[in-house]
């Protein structure tokens, strides 16, 4: 049964910086699409970003060129590193994976597996 858990949410002031990881267990993760999606309130889940097994990327325009996704096969860790926070990225954050190498597209029904979120509070 593979697990994610996500760690590394907090408050933090606009223009900030966070740094959030996801670990793995129960699968081997460096064959795996890993994701990163976002919750606010009264909203719906978005794709925030992805990485593939292979390591090709892609990002929702709102946090392109702010956040990097990366991933540490080694370590069965996925992270999203977040700067230049605005408080319009205040959202539950989610970690997500699907056993295919490449990344489907970043809806919901896509990724199997997730995690139980970490909450990133940003204030202006």
């Amino acid at each position: 049964q593979v697990q994610l858990v996500e760690s590394g949410g907090g408050s933090v002031q606009a223009g900030g910086s966070l740094r959030l990881s996801c670990a793995v267990s129960g699968g081997t993760s460096s064959r795996y699409c890993m994701a990163w999606f976002r919750q606010a309130p009264g909203k719906e889940r978005e794709g925030v970003a992805l990485i593939g097994s292979a390591g090709g990327t892609w990002y929702a325009n709102s946090v392109k060129g702010r956040f990097t996704i990366s991933r540490d096969n080694a370590k069965n860790n996925a992270y999203l590193q977040m700067n230049s926070l605005k408080s319009e990225d205040t959202a539950m954050y989610y970690c997500a994976a699907d056993s295919r190498t490449w990344c489907p597209a970043a809806t919901m029904s896509n990724y199997r597996y997730w995690g139980q979120g970490t909450q990133v509070t940003v204030s202006s």
